[in-house]
């Protein structure tokens, strides 16, 4: 990848499509890793977009993840429609969750998604309006 380039990879995240949750994460990994990103980048945008993606999957009435690819970082962008999030803070809580049975039934709702996005970003934003929804933005720095 040219220090030139800028690349956006956009997908629409149905709510509860448990066959193609991870999709959008997988195309977002295998794009970084065909473009001689480092591993451990690649790991962490993987992870931070899989989490986020599954959050819409699991929480709201669906929405859009991006990625942003730029020479100096990745940025990724989860936005949906949902009942938004009341607590930030407490949602942030590692093993709090709201996930309902049937996510849990599938291993879903473990309580680590915010956390996780949130340790793999070097930068981490979210903001949530109730009856409306949230949006997540994550930095990943190229070089340190």
């Amino acid at each position: 990848m040219s220090s030139a380039d800028n690349t956006k990879l956009q997908f629409e995240i149905i709510a509860r499509d448990f066959i193609r949750a991870g999709d959008a994460a997988a195309t977002i990994k295998r794009y970084l890793g065909q473009h001689g990103f480092d591993p451990e980048l690649v790991r962490r945008a993987a992870v931070a977009a899989y989490e986020a993606e599954m959050n819409i999957v699991i929480h709201s009435r669906g929405g859009m993840l991006t990625a942003l690819i730029e020479p100096d970082a990745i940025l990724i962008t989860a936005v949906d429609v949902g009942p938004g999030i009341p607590d930030i803070p407490l949602a942030m809580t590692e093993g709090f969750s709201t996930a309902d049975e049937e996510a849990r039934r599938m291993g879903f709702g473990a309580g680590m998604g915010l956390p996780n996005m949130k340790k793999c970003s070097d930068k981490f934003e979210i903001s949530s309006q109730r009856g409306t929804g949230t949006m997540v933005r994550m930095t990943l720095n190229r070089h340190k």
